[in-house]
């Protein structure tokens, strides 16, 4: 069974910023099934939801920061209005700082809120997620990945899974196996390629700006490659996430490959998984 396609819309950023209407609208014709946002470039979510509603996309889902729950100046419940009026089914917090992740002094703060937002979108037929990385894999508590704690400790009637399985792959451990773990949990799975040789770049986390340590001395190469063009088994990690129950895969790219740009990579992603593999 092959579960619809949607494109998280950060690998097209600056696409977006240049030109937000044009930019989904390519999308559309590249032959995308839905979209995640990652942020609305001061937009009004009425305004987006008529677009994509023109188009024929789903706007599935959204990343948005614990800070923007925590810290906004009207509140969570306006944070949640906006998407729910966008029309999406799930908000994924893209990532959490080190002092925010299990084992970090503000996680009992985090790991409340999660609880207290999951319940909100719960209660208006949504779902909040987590999109990993691979630091949670790095620490471990009592023998058990961050990652693991989290999801422990934020149940499941109020948190579920969008798996990245580049990051999980990173993190030491097979995808196609790992997402197993999370039947019936894992709703949306984070679709993302890359070709390394040596040691992880120690720069990758700019892109979310955070700085995980000096850089590594070992010399080493990582490029973040289309679907099906990188190191990633991914007719093994679409079938687990078949089986797993998920609704939806994203595909995502944080940057394009060299030579190319993200709409090249976009396409190249699409037609792997629609014609190569006649997902």
């Amino acid at each position: 069974m092959a579960l619809p396609v949607a494109i998280q819309l950060y690998s097209l950023r600056d696409e977006m910023d240049k030109d937000f209407e044009g930019t989904i609208r390519k999308v559309k014709e590249l032959g995308y099934d839905g979209v995640e946002f990652a942020g609305l470039f001061d937009r009004k979510p009425e305004d987006v939801k008529a677009l994509v509603d023109e188009l024929g996309l789903v706007p599935i889902s959204a990343h948005v920061a614990i800070e923007d729950f925590l810290y906004d100046d009207d509140g969570e419940d306006a944070v949640i209005d906006t998407y729910e009026k966008l029309g999406c089914k799930f908000i994924a917090i893209p990532y959490l700082v080190e002092k925010r992740r299990p084992g970090g002094s503000d996680w009992e703060i985090v790991a409340e809120a999660m609880r207290r937002i999951g319940k909100k979108l719960k209660d208006r037929g949504m779902t909040l997620l987590y999109h990993n990385h691979d630091f949670e894999f790095k620490t471990k508590i009592n023998g058990e990945y961050a990652l693991n704690v989290l999801y422990r400790e934020v149940p499941s009637d109020v948190l579920e899974s969008e798996l990245d399985v580049c990051w999980v792959n990173i993190g030491g451990e097979n995808p196609a196996e790992f997402i197993k773990n999370f039947k019936d949990r894992a709703p949306v799975v984070h679709l993302k390629d890359f070709h390394m040789t040596g040691a992880l770049p120690s720069h990758l986390y700019a892109l979310i700006g955070i700085d995980e340590g000096e850089s590594k001395k070992e010399e080493s190469t990582f490029e973040f490659r289309p679907i099906g063009h990188g190191m990633q088994d991914m007719p093994a990690i679409l079938a687990s996430a078949v089986d797993a129950g998920a609704q939806w895969v994203v595909v995502e790219q944080d940057d394009p490959s060299e030579g190319t740009t993200p709409f090249e990579c976009a396409a190249t992603s699409i037609k792997y998984l629609k014609e190569d593999l006649k997902w």
